[in-house]
């Protein structure tokens, strides 16, 4: 084969050189360096989380031609400093989505926005802060606080004087963007619901949060959170952790500790690992892990016995822990749409024993690699056979 190029062809047989790229996806021009001995399925591994298209859902063109994913680069004849095309497959994502020019990120500029729209709406308004002394002794008498799409900027200074009286306090659906560490002054608390108030991390006291030892339901959805401290597995009552749509990169460790929980929902976020120690929070009766960024769970999985519900579509599953289907007999819902898990590995598993006897999924949701089909996997009680039932959503469209 001709060099078709400078340079010496001995050289470039042997020493395989490092291409620079560019990768154009909806309006955006993506950089990727990687050697000239990379496979086509390498680029698109790599622009995984790049573009939160799985690698399946990817297709890429130069100069015309669709790319094979066993092709090399080099083989290709694709020069460096080349420019591809990619074209993604809808449905086929991680995350919240393919990352596109026009998507935008939750960021502090858009809080800022959103914090003026309040401002508008309340400007001049000098009681949306205060409450009336009546409302304060009900909230003292009833232990209830409910000022949920309030219009606020602050907690109001009478919930902090209602102190051990509250058992519940819900401030979701505002403009409150600062959690201070009085809040640890409510020490009955058992529910505290803080959805979609827009709160960064600096300005939320977790030091607060996690000293309410009789919290048993924490909401924290459609924030801008971006970690959760070691501190949270000291919330030893805590029965559901609600922490979806903000911007989280990882569960910590300690979660563990958390032997209670029954509800963990951490869909919509940045995730890419999920520690072993989940395994040890044995009450999990559902856990949704959708919209994030997973190539792969932990083992103890299987430890996870009471487990009814897991949902994980949209990531970049690639298999699942065998004693996910060995060990929690209580499973029926297993939704896996949108990862790089397909029937034959399911059947995989249950022909290598995984799925016991006395197992049921019913319900376990599956792609094909034709993304407008769902495939719902029923596994009878004798596992003599499997029957497998395909519908097409089409159908299900009125």
């Amino acid at each position: 084969m001709d060099s078709g190029g400078g340079g010496s062809a001995g050289d470039s047989a042997t020493s395989p050189i490092v291409l620079s790229l560019t990768v154009k996806f909806s309006g955006r021009s993506i950089p990727v360096s990687l050697s000239s001995d990379s496979t086509v399925k390498d680029l698109k591994s790599h622009l995984q989380p790049l573009t939160n298209v799985l690698p399946r859902g990817q297709k890429l063109i130069f100069k015309g031609k669709v790319l094979m994913d066993n092709s090399s680069l080099k083989l290709l004849d694709i020069p460096n400093g080349s420019k591809l095309m990619l074209m993604a497959s809808q449905g086929l994502h991680q995350g919240d989505g393919p990352i596109t020019k026009d998507k935008e990120a939750p960021t502090a500029s858009s809080l800022t926005r959103r914090q003026s729209q309040g401002d508008r709406r309340t400007v001049g308004n000098k009681t949306e802060a205060t409450v009336d002394k009546t409302q304060s002794q009900r909230w003292k008498l009833t232990g209830v606080i409910a000022l949920s799409e309030s219009q606020l900027k602050v907690v109001p200074a009478e919930v902090w004087a209602c102190g051990s009286s509250v058992r519940l306090l819900d401030l979701g659906k505002n403009y409150i963007h600062e959690i201070p560490a009085k809040i640890g002054g409510l020490t009955s608390l058992q529910k505290l619901l803080l959805n979609a108030n827009g709160i960064m991390d600096e300005h939320f006291s977790w030091e607060g949060v996690t000293s309410l030892k009789s919290l048993r339901v924490l909401s924290l959805n459609q924030n801008h959170l971006t970690a959760m401290p070691s501190s949270i597995g000291s919330l030893t009552s805590l029965r559901e952790l609600h922490v979806a749509n903000n911007k989280l990169t990882s569960l910590p460790v300690e979660i563990g500790e958390l032997s209670q929980l029954q509800i963990l929902e951490a869909n919509n976020n940045r995730i890419s690992t999920v520690p072993s120690f989940v395994g040890r929070c044995s009450s999990l009766i559902e856990i949704d892990l959708s919209s994030n960024l997973l190539v792969d769970l932990p083992e103890t999985f299987g430890d996870l016995q009471n487990l009814q519900a897991l949902h994980l579509r949209n990531n970049g599953l690639k298999s699942l822990p065998s004693t996910l289907f060995k060990l929690c007999s209580k499973l029926s819902t297993l939704d896996l749409h949108g990862t790089e898990i397909t029937m034959d590995l399911l059947r995989q598993y249950h022909l290598s024993g995984s799925l016991k006897d006395g197992k049921s999924l019913m319900n376990a949701v599956v792609p094909n690699f034709r993304s407008s089909w769902i495939f719902v996997l029923g596994v009878l009680r004798d596992l003599t056979k499997v029957q497998i039932k395909i519908k097409n959503i089409a159908d299900k469209v009125v």
